[in-house]
């Protein structure tokens, strides 16, 4: 409730969290009123032809494409692939590195480097390289796609995590809590982990940005969930199809799609830092 409370302090705030509202609810609903399935092929019911490559009609009211899918119906089926893999993804990579930036920063010594290693490699390795190899070594699946991103992903929530943790170990009531008898793990998680949830709050959402954006660009690559559809997969068959010139209905309403998704997931993001953080205010 806070942090439905701090975004709507700005106007950017309230639209971005009402746009990012209204999409998880397609992303729940869209399947049932899509009017045809996400590979459904559609043909006129007069001469029980394939209807390909239709511009938009009040039937079809983004068009089909060359195998005669309906793209409306494929859009909303998509935004089930954003919303879960986005939520999925960013929840994994915050888990993992908050819980890394915890134990490095408070423990510190050989553990903080030991983990700080670790999160140096995972910082040197290719993002979008990394992901294809994992996919073409597991295969393609919406599964195999979210743990592929989280393992490539949690690095930068750690760094943040741990200099945020860095400096509140240094407050007066860990020591106390230190001197009461308070375990390693008791103080991490009841004493610091409260105070670092802003800025982990603030990382699921830019951490969602970067998932939606991420799966989007996978599936344009060809990459993608062969079994389910996603706006990149749509402008992907576009361009396979070499018809991305010739059927703009075909790439505009995805790319839009991600477009307004990903800046209302940032906006959102941004609205809840300067709360969490007044000195971005005059930023």
């Amino acid at each position: 409730m806070h942090f439905v409370r701090a975004v709507h302090e700005s106007r950017a705030g309230r639209i971005s969290f009402y746009i990012v509202v209204a999409c998880i609810v397609l992303a729940f609903i869209g399947p049932w009123i899509a009017p045809y399935g996400p590979f459904e092929r559609v043909y006129d019911p007069v001469t029980e032809r394939l209807i390909r490559l239709s511009p938009p009609t009040r039937d079809h009211w983004l068009g089909t494409t060359t195998l005669g899918r309906d793209i409306f119906s494929q859009l909303l089926w998509g935004f089930r692939s954003a919303i879960v893999v986005g939520f999925a993804t960013a929840f994994g990579v915050v888990a993992i590195g908050v819980n890394v930036g915890l134990i490095s920063g408070y423990m510190g010594g050989r553990v903080d480097t030991v983990m700080m290693r670790l999160t140096d490699i995972f910082l040197g390795l290719p993002f979008l390289p990394f992901i294809i190899v994992i996919l073409a070594i597991t295969g393609r699946s919406t599964t195999t796609i979210i743990i592929a991103m989280t393992l490539i992903m949690w690095r930068s929530a750690a760094r943040v995590v741990r200099a945020q943790v860095l400096s509140i170990k240094q407050q007066s009531f860990v020591a106390a809590a230190r001197t009461t008898g308070g375990g390693d793990l008791s103080i991490i998680y009841r004493e610091i982990a409260p105070n670092i949830m802003p800025i982990a709050l603030v990382n699921v959402a830019f951490s969602l940005a970067w998932a939606i954006i991420t799966e989007a660009s996978i599936g344009f690559l060809g990459y993608g969930d062969a079994k389910a559809i996603s706006w990149g997969t749509i402008i992907h068959d576009a361009y396979a199809s070499q018809m991305m010139y010739q059927a703009p209905w075909w790439v505009v309403p995805p790319g839009i799609a991600i477009m307004v998704l990903v800046s209302a997931v940032y906006f959102l993001g941004r609205a809840y830092e300067h709360v969490v953080n007044p000195r971005l205010a005059g930023q």
